[in-house]
């Protein structure tokens, strides 16, 4: 694997090769990834797995018109010939008023933050298999646990660095290390799975196997038995696990693309309450080991932390420079980009600030109603912000969970779920979005 100097070089010596190639502007971006993978099965090895792989991606432009190419071979020959390949493209591209890089004046110029996105140390195979084993046999513990879909660990390590032909070059990397079980409890027909599983940067923040393979196991022998339940209007309470979901849903309704193609249902609550006062929601960035922390966005403009709903307020849009031009406002450090394609815009580390009541609060007055900790399919329209989904979880009645619940669909409109919104204190930070527990009254719920 290259040092981060000369994965950054690598870029900037491809825009150069393509300015001198006659484009009138071009970026680069360079990526490598290294992992390693040992996956169990029924306390016997299933595979170990290693992976490195480098790709460079070419954008230039030649007036308004601009192609992007990409590819995996750094052999000189092959670079020349791709950026042959990408001014041919380019040539013969349509024009595109909104093309063209970051505006220079809002630049990273600084030195890039310092993240702690780097363990230093690396598992070797037979570390990661002792810690797939003892996830796996920890879930199989469980009593109720009849089967394993196997257990699995993962070490990573990437690189990515970018360069513009106006001024920007940087370079960053990460590592990551994940452990996981899935089991399945019960007999026959009555078989029910789940999982468990955690990511972080550095080993010394993973949980232990055992917890999380007894998690699995706990989770999996207590979806036994479901209950069919009536259909009709109630409370909803969702697992931090999948509560999650419904910030993504936010996400993709305020990025620069959708606002501009005018296809979001958030399209005309700029600047609105859209949520209870209760509810903030940030997305940072710059979090110490954060999952998706980076220094700067996919065009190299610096990032921040940022409220994208605060105290209820939607604030503002996620923009890279092509929707921000098109709509007429400043980037907004949210482009993202692999090495295939222009940028699009996305969120880094997000999280829901919590409430003041704990999640026994939020039940305490459910007659009758559903905590969730499943979701199935993608039944969510983007343009209308109609939600409808397929869930499994717990009944709730009179203030407690009674029995698991499964083949169910609760449905409403995002709109109206997020002004019925209630976040509880319980927040903890696990994954790249985290929640609380939440609940969402006047949800519809189909029984099976």
């Amino acid at each position: 694997m290259l040092s981060l100097d000369e994965a950054q070089k690598r870029a900037e010596n491809l825009v150069e090769a393509a300015r001198k190639a006659g484009a009138d502007a071009a970026d680069a971006i360079y990526v490598c990834n290294a992992s390693t993978n040992v996956s169990v099965r029924l306390g016997v090895l299933e595979d170990v797995e290693r992976s490195e792989g480098e790709e460079i991606g070419l954008r230039v432009f030649l007036g308004q018109r601009s192609a992007t190419v990409s590819g995996s071979d750094m052999n000189p020959a092959s670079l020349a010939t791709l950026v042959e390949r990408c001014i041919a493209m380019a040539e013969q591209a349509p024009q595109d008023a909104y093309a063209g890089l970051a505006p220079q004046d809002r630049l990273l110029t600084r030195k890039p933050a310092a993240l702690d996105l780097c363990d230093k140390g690396e598992p070797d195979p037979a570390a990661l298999k002792l810690r797939a084993l003892e996830a796996e046999d920890s879930a199989r513990a469980v009593p109720g646990v009849t089967n394993s879909e196997g257990g699995g660990a993962s070490s990573g390590r990437s690189q990515i660095a970018l360069a513009t032909s106006h001024g920007f070059a940087g370079s960053y990397g990460a590592t990551s290390h994940s452990t996981y079980a899935s089991v399945l409890a019960g007999e026959g027909a009555g078989m029910q799975r789940d999982y468990a599983s955690h990511t972080v940067r550095h080993i010394v923040d993973l949980d232990a196997a055992e917890t999380i393979g007894n998690k699995a196991g706990q989770r999996a022998v207590a979806r036994l038995n479901p209950n069919k339940i009536e259909s009709g209007p109630m409370p909803v309470i969702f697992d931090p696990r999948v509560g999650s979901s419904l910030i993504g849903h936010l996400v993709g309704a305020m990025v620069g693309p959708a606002i501009a193609r005018r296809s979001s249902f958030l399209l005309d609550h700029l600047g609105e309450a859209i949520f209870d006062s209760g509810v903030t929601i940030i997305d940072d960035p710059l979090m110490l080991r954060g999952l998706r922390s980076r220094p700067f966005d996919g065009e190299g403009l610096p990032t921040q932390r940022r409220a994208l709903i605060d105290a209820g307020v939607l604030t503002g849009w996620l923009l890279d420079s092509a929707s921000a031009r098109q709509l007429g406002l400043d980037p907004t450090g949210h482009a993202s980009r692999g090495t295939g394609g222009a940028p699009g815009a996305g969120p880094s580390n997000m999280h829901m600030e919590p409430g003041d009541a704990t999640p026994g609060d939020l039940m305490a007055d459910v007659k009758r109603g559903l905590y969730v900790t499943d979701l199935i399919g993608m039944g969510v329209n983007g343009v209308t912000g109609d939600y409808s989904r397929g869930a499994s979880g717990f009944l709730i009645e009179n203030g407690g969970v009674v029995g698991a619940v499964a083949e169910i669909t609760i449905a409403g409109n995002l709109i109206e779920m997020f002004r019925n919104l209630v976040p509880a204190n319980d927040l903890v930070f696990r994954y790249a979005t985290n929640v609380p527990t939440i609940r969402i009254d006047g949800m519809m719920v189909a029984g099976g």
